[in-house]
């Protein structure tokens, strides 16, 4: 798989753990997550998602 194309779902992935971590804290708390603690998770998913990007192999 490209580069460009690992990055774009990537970030894709991030943004999608980051907002819903969000309302799931949100729904369990009832107040909002600073923006910053939900970055901190969406970096700790795009340690894992690009480790399992990198080991598949795409049929050229």
């Amino acid at each position: 798989m490209p580069f460009w194309q690992r990055s774009l779902i990537l970030l894709v992935a991030v943004m999608v753990v980051s907002f819903l971590f969000g309302l799931i804290w949100h729904a369990l708390f009832g107040f909002y997550l600073p923006s910053y603690v939900s970055g901190i998770v969406g970096g700790i998913s795009a340690v894992w998602i690009w480790d399992i990007l990198k080991r598949t192999k795409s049929n050229k």
